[in-house]
């Protein structure tokens, strides 16, 4: 385990396998370089994150841990693009985010899937799948069969697809978001506590789909957990660690 500590913040980084070791090394996709992020209401020296340092690779599958406070979810919002590093930047495919289009960004290059799962109740699959290839324009040929094609991949039948969101178990509605994710074709996907709300066994099967998209289609994982078992699913941890204050010490 390597330990690094800068400025009062700890990251740890556990790699715990490595089920690509035949594939070509360091083929980083992005990276966080002394990232930090203050909120603008905050005092000088309040920082949600502070100088935080991950590689992530294409073909591997990523958990951040971390306890209530640590700032994964400010750390989210910056690989999302959501939000701008107050110190510091992220690299992603070579460019950093501060030179890019951010919006092309989240809507071409990163797929989201959220704990709450994020689809319109009233839609059925397909139909929420289908929405999302709108808001990217995507052109496609017959919408309704990519949407098919995507649930198909993540397990979902046919029949499923005219199904209202609402009629689906929280496993199903999950595995549409993942599929409705990867309806662009995204080289990241980026995932905030995609099993918190599902039972063992089901987020076993949502971790296979994770694993699949990352060993077998070369996408980057990252997953922001709680959960022990995705600890123990993926290629490697990073654990953010509370930043110290200056009054703590």
């Amino acid at each position: 385990m390597a330990n690094k500590k800068m400025n009062n913040y700890v990251s740890e980084e556990k790699e715990i396998k490595n089920n690509n070791e035949t594939k070509e090394k360091n083929n980083i996709i992005l990276s966080i370089k002394n990232a930090s992020y203050r909120y603008s209401d905050a005092e000088e020296n309040d920082y949600a994150l502070r100088n935080v340092n991950f590689d992530f690779e294409s073909g591997k599958i990523y958990a951040i841990k971390g306890r209530s406070g640590t700032g994964k979810t400010t750390l989210l919002s910056l690989i999302s693009g959501l939000e701008r590093c107050t110190e510091g930047e992220i690299i992603f495919d070579g460019k950093s985010l501060k030179d890019i289009n951010l919006d092309k960004y989240r809507n071409s290059d990163i797929g989201i899937v959220f704990q709450s799962y994020n689809l319109l109740p009233f839609m059925t699959a397909s139909e929420n799948i289908i929405l999302s290839m709108d808001a990217n324009g995507l052109k496609v040929k017959n919408k309704k069969e990519k949407a098919i094609e995507l649930m198909e991949k993540v397990g979902l039948k046919e029949i499923y697809a005219d199904r209202k969101v609402l009629r689906l178990s929280g496993g199903e509605q999950q595995r549409v978001a993942i599929a409705r994710s990867l309806s662009y074709n995204p080289k990241m996907i980026i995932a905030d506590e995609p099993t918190g709300n599902l039972d063992k066994q089901t987020e076993t099967e949502i971790l296979d789909i994770f694993k699949k998209l990352a060993h077998e289609e070369n996408k980057c994982v990252i997953i922001v957990t709680h959960s022990q078992n995705v600890c123990d699913t993926v290629d490697v941890i990073y654990d953010l660690k509370k930043v110290k204050k200056e009054s703590d010490k």
